[in-house]
């Protein structure tokens, strides 16, 4: 009898959505190891469920590097998700264990699984740790089966990648090369700024560009601080705060709000909303930021509402101004481009994309972030989640 596949789930930091999710994930784990049982091997969790947390995720790297260290370093390894996870749970045991590794997840619009899955696949990817991947609806599939019973055996777990082109083998027209090769000139010798309100959100090592690849490209980064723009947002006075509400009412925006801060929108949050977005402009011109991340997720979440209207408004031309103390509109009628939860890797690609649109007289105004669910839609490949 071969040994048993070990099953790890990395989850999430945050206690309520690692409760919230745990049914999704334990659904996807059944269907997991029916689909194991079923290619004639077994299964079982390398770490149990916590009845105290009420999950079974792995949810700090503490935690996850306890299991490995008890882990067989060459057991057959399955991360399994459906949920958003934190990959520097898994990443440190990962990157020692000599096993074979598989990551897997389920092909759902309820939670992130896939997206999960792909950031874990990143991570490894960049700490050059090898490993296979799959993804089901419902791990019956015949495309999912016998690539599960490839890896279960010992074979490669391939992937059709015909659409992949070389992208040596790609010719631009001449006008659109010359203004690439233009704008990238401008890059190298004016420079830019990323600036960075605390790197490394939700454990996403992939997210992080290394300084010695970014920096020649023209691109350096300001690392900045969430503490910081608190205390910046505390100091913008309430007049400024309800005047970009105002000026968003005025342009036809409308919140539906209540008066529970623990279900609803409220109108306190809105306005709070409202001076991180004023102290971010501020923050980002007294560092000379040509595009900005912040991070939100750990920090500001103990401290303030989501940034999501902050970061809506900034990437657009059209919003609300804000001076700065000696009275200049802050990059006025254009977008500061922000990179969500400090993805440095869409931070850059805003960046260019900014500088691009702009230079052939598109909008520039762009929002980058991850596809979670697609599937097929009255025959045509059309239906999407974000």
């Amino acid at each position: 009898m071969p040994a048993p596949v070990m099953l790890l789930a990395s989850g999430d930091l945050r206690l309520a959505a690692n409760q919230v999710c745990w049914p999704a994930q334990h659904d996807v784990e059944q269907a997991l190891v029916r689909a194991i049982e079923g290619l004639g091997f077994t299964a079982q969790r390398a770490h149990p469920f916590d009845a105290a947390k009420k999950h079974g995720f792995l949810d700090s790297q503490k935690g996850g590097m306890e299991v490995f260290r008890t882990l067989d370093a060459e057991a057959p390894l399955i991360v399994v998700e459906a949920v958003w996870q934190y990959s520097h749970h898994v990443l440190p045991g990962l990157t020692t264990h000599r096993g074979p590794i598989l990551t897997v997840a389920n092909w759902s619009g309820q939670w992130p699984g896939l997206v999960g899955m792909l950031n874990l696949n990143g991570s490894l990817t960049k700490a050059g740790v090898r490993y296979s991947t799959l993804w089901s609806e419902d791990f019956t599939d015949e495309y999912f089966l016998s690539r599960l019973d490839a890896w279960l055996n010992g074979r490669p777990v391939v992937h059709d990648t015909s659409h992949v082109r070389a992208l040596d083998g790609l010719r631009l027209p001449a006008e659109s090369e010359a203004l690439g090769v233009r704008l990238a000139r401008e890059l190298k010798r004016d420079k830019a700024i990323l600036g960075i309100f605390d790197e490394g959100c939700m454990g996403m090592f992939n997210a992080i560009v290394p300084d010695r690849l970014l920096n020649p490209t023209g691109v350096f980064k300001e690392r900045l601080s969430q503490s910081a723009l608190y205390a910046a947002m505390r100091g913008v006075p309430a007049e400024e705060a309800q005047a970009v509400r105002d000026w968003l009412g005025r342009a036809g925006l409308r919140f539906a709000t209540g008066a529970n801060g623990e279900t609803d929108l409220t109108d306190d949050q809105i306005l709070d909303q409202c001076r991180m977005y004023i102290a971010a402009l501020r923050m980002a011109d007294e560092f000379g930021c040509d595009a900005i991340g912040i991070q939100y997720q750990q920090g500001l979440k103990d401290l303030a509402p989501a940034s999501d209207l902050a970061e809506g408004l900034l990437n657009n031309s059209d919003r609300p101004p804000v001076r700065s103390v000696d009275g200049r509109v802050l990059y006025e009628g254009r977008p500061l481009p922000h990179f969500n939860e400090v993805d440095e890797c869409a931070g850059l690609d805003a960046l260019i994309t900014n500088r691009v649109w702009t230079a052939l007289g598109f909008p520039p105004e762009t929002t980058l972030h991850d596809l979670r669910y697609g599937e097929p839609y009255n025959g045509e490949i059309g239906r999407a989640h974000v």
